[in-house]
């Protein structure tokens, strides 16, 4: 697992460190949560979700492209 370090203002850090206290998780395990809540995943993850979609819309990829184009 990667490090990463970040500056966050006191209270910040102060209100990070509680609400991982009051949630027995680490502050790590905050933050991940918070990044799989936006939607921030790896490219590897984000290429998954886009095959098991595709497997469960039965379309071809003209058609996945042309609906995709259409919504764009």
């Amino acid at each position: 697992m990667s490090r990463l370090t970040i500056t966050l203002s006191e209270a910040r850090y102060r209100a990070l460190k509680e609400a991982s206290a009051q949630r027995d998780k680490t502050i790590g395990q905050l933050i991940d949560e918070s990044l799989e809540f936006y939607g921030i995943k790896s490219r590897e993850d984000a290429l998954d979700l886009v095959r098991r979609a595709r497997a469960r819309s039965k379309l071809t990829d003209e058609q996945a492209l042309a609906e995709a184009q259409q919504q764009v």
